[in-house]
């Protein structure tokens, strides 16, 4: 009669120790470096906060109290060093990400004056503005907006623009060349159908001549805060003094 054999997990050999399994799960088990292991490490290595300096801002020093109650501040200016040196590497942060932001807009705003440059009709001018710059500054709808008191311009395309009454523009810029409004919602009279897309919005006076009625070129952003009141406006300013002096140039005035 054949004994049958036992399972694996069964099978332990005669020389197996239970207790050498509770041994060898602690020599697996890793373990916290004790202060003396710490101390004796950087006696090793006395180069080591010089070749880690970040390391001194992870460390506490002691507060050493003199005779009669005084205290040292040592600790105290420690701790102010290391928190200025944090609100320093904070501000420098925010330096480099303005500058880059701006060398980014300045870079898409000269693209957008040689797109301009480029246009080889009146109509493709008109495109440009009203197509072409909202890709190259990456905003929703780009309208071109004239007051008149017909239904269209003459010897003008009317895609892209929209016409408004009289004493319109005036109302809407109070006095301002620039318009910076955001958390809105989209003005039908300006953006027509795609008014409902927009958030936020710049609006830029765009002043030809004296005998051309005024007009302005309104930026629309689905993005509630893409455009706000402080943003600096200096260089969308000088793409709208680039547009009025093409104009004057396709107008022959």
């Amino acid at each position: 009669m054949r004994i049958p054999a036992k399972p694996l997990s069964q099978r332990v050999p005669v020389w197996y120790d239970e207790g050498m399994k509770d041994k060898k799960t602690a020599l697996m088990t890793p373990t916290s470096p004790t202060g003396d292991d710490v101390l004796k490490f950087l006696k090793d290595n006395p180069d080591f906060l010089q070749k880690n300096p970040q390391a001194c801002d992870l460390l506490i020093p002691p507060a050493q109290v003199r005779g009669k109650g005084l205290a040292d501040f040592q600790t105290y200016m420690i701790e102010r060093l290391k928190a200025d040196k944090q609100e320093f590497e904070k501000s420098t942060r925010e330096i480099i990400e303005n500058a880059r932001s701006n060398m980014n807009n300045q870079q898409r705003i000269h693209k957008s004056v040689l797109c301009l440059l480029e246009a080889t009709s009146f109509e493709d001018f008109i495109q440009t503005i009203t197509m072409d710059i909202s890709a190259i500054l990456d905003v929703d709808i780009s309208v071109l907006v004239v007051e008149s008191s017909a239904r269209e311009i003459p010897h003008v395309p009317q895609s892209g623009i929209r016409i408004v009454p009289e004493g319109t523009i005036d109302r809407w810029m109070t006095g301002k060349n620039v318009l910076l409004q955001e958390d809105i919602s989209g003005i039908e009279a300006i953006y027509g159908g795609g008014a409902t897309l927009v958030r936020s919005q710049i609006l830029l006076r765009v002043d030809i001549s004296m005998d051309t009625p005024p007009a302005i070129i309104a930026f629309g952003s689905r993005d509630a805060h893409m455009f706000q009141e402080g943003q600096a406006t200096d260089q969308i300013l000088f793409l709208a003094r680039v547009i009025e002096r093409c104009f004057r140039i396709w107008l022959n005035i």
